[in-house]
């Protein structure tokens, strides 16, 4: 069986955060998700993951995971931490013939390719060790691969504990092993905290390897940037830039056109389907759905589902559905729980909350619908209030099919316009309209001939 050990006890200090580091979300998801995900994507049959400060959050955040396992590590001044302590703690989940990869918590851009290519290597050769290396221009404060004369690998030092010569070495390691798992067995119970930071060291199994005599090997890795460690929050914005630069592009291979990725901001999961355009300034969440030949100008989607064909401009999308064909904005606002038809027309600062609207209806400009249920071939006006909240409750307002709402109309909830009712423009209603009727709510028009001249406001 294949079995991932996943560090992420550590306390993340760096990061200046509350938060512990793996939940540090990059496009939507947690860190610890994308390495968990390529681990998935990869055979891996079985993820252990170790968690130490702030367990509760870590394990809270991934209760819904299927084939991931928690597994505590102890915290105290007694405890000798370091990468082999932690692994230690997972060793009773471990078989013998177990082939097992241990990575970092913090490497969100370690690829499921990578981790297939390092496995079936590390299994083909038979190796009893095999580790994850790269060659790093800037080698500062990563491990050095150590070879002998025949370039075999011979052992990892420290950052801290590498001489002035060791220091030179640009192969590094990545933090990412691959075991059989009665070697990983044998070679930790033989580590100890001779180091100068006093802690247990994964990397002390490899020389342990070499001295018994056993298959130690190195799988060398071309991109670098899979195997960066997120320690601070500028760090965390490199990941998320290398991240989306790899969702976009997986996007734009499948027929989606994005203007220009650099400004548009895709999470992980999005569903989006081929001839979608996005044009810069839009942000699309990973619970969304675009369909088939939407088009959308600098604008914000949110749990939304898109319909075929849809126009969205510089508007915001949340918790809502779109019919196909419908054109939005710019600058409307669909709060949540808003169902729109198709071939409708929600225009220039449209306000839409809690509603549902039929197909072909229009609301052009500056009007807001709360709490309603509008019918199909519906006019709204501009500057159309439903007034759904008295200081106390909600009430819900039911229009028919094509009925006509003036502009400037308010409809004071309880209230139903029934189908082809019109209400003229300017009008406060207060009762319900029957089907076919114009309901009329004005003051009669008073003119006062002189008044401007008596005033002293002609110029």
């Amino acid at each position: 069986m294949k079995v991932s050990v996943i560090l992420a006890a550590g306390e993340g200090t760096r990061m200046k955060s509350k938060k512990p580091k793996v939940l540090h979300e990059i496009l939507g998801r947690p860190m610890l998700f994308y390495v968990l995900n390529s681990c998935k994507h990869s055979q891996v049959e079985k993820n252990l993951v170790v968690v130490g400060h702030n367990k509760e959050k870590v394990c809270e955040a991934f209760e819904d995971e299927k084939d991931v396992e928690f597994i505590e590590q102890p915290i105290g001044d007694d405890v000798p931490y370091g990468t082999g302590y932690a692994v230690m703690n997972a060793l009773d989940k471990i078989e013998d013939d177990d082939t097992v990869i241990i990575l970092n918590g913090d490497t969100p851009i370690i690829s499921n390719s990578t981790i297939s290519c390092f496995l079936k290597y590390h299994e083909e050769r038979n190796n009893d060790i095999t580790v994850l290396s790269a060659d790093m221009k800037d080698p500062t404060n990563y491990g050095r691969i150590v070879r002998d004369e025949n370039a075999n690998v011979v052992a990892i030092v420290e950052e801290k504990d590498a001489s002035e010569k060791q220091k030179l070495i640009r192969e590094i390691n990545s933090g990412i092993f691959a075991f059989k798992g009665s070697s990983l067995k044998s070679a930790l119970s033989k580590i100890d905290t001779d180091n100068a930071a006093n802690e247990m060291y994964i990397t002390d199994t490899l020389g342990i390897l070499v001295e018994e005599g056993k298959r130690v090997d190195s799988f060398k890795l071309r991109d670098t940037r899979e195997i960066l460690g997120v320690n601070s929050r500028y760090e965390l914005s490199i990941a998320a830039e290398i991240l989306q630069k790899k969702i976009n592009k997986e996007y734009m291979i499948n027929g989606v056109g994005i203007i220009d990725p650099k400004s548009t901001y895709i999470e992980y999961g999005a569903t989006i389907e081929r001839d979608v355009m996005i044009y810069p300034g839009t942000r699309i969440d990973r619970k969304s759905v675009i369909k088939e030949g939407a088009e959308i100008y600098s604008s914000t989607i949110k749990n939304s589902t898109i319909g075929e064909d849809v126009l969205i401009r510089s508007s915001e999308i949340e918790d809502s559905s779109i019919g196909r064909g419908t054109t939005v904005g710019p600058y409307a606002h669909l709060r949540p729980n808003s169902h729109v038809g198709e071939n409708c027309k929600i225009g220039n600062f449209v306000e839409v909350k809690n509603s549902n609207i039929g197909d072909g209806s229009k609301m052009s400009h500056l009007a807001y619908i709360g709490d309603a249920d509008v019918g199909s071939g519906v006019n709204i006006g501009c500057g159309v209030v439903f007034v759904n909240y008295d200081g106390r409750d909600k009430f819900r307002a039911k229009v028919g099919d094509n009925a006509f709402i003036g502009s400037n109309a308010n409809l004071v909830a309880p209230i139903e316009v029934e189908d082809n009712g019109y209400v003229a423009a300017g009008s406060t209603i207060t009762k319900n309209v029957l089907k076919g009727q114009l309901s009329l709510e004005r003051a009669p028009q008073k003119n006062i001939d002189g008044w401007v001249e008596r005033k002293g406001f002609i110029k």
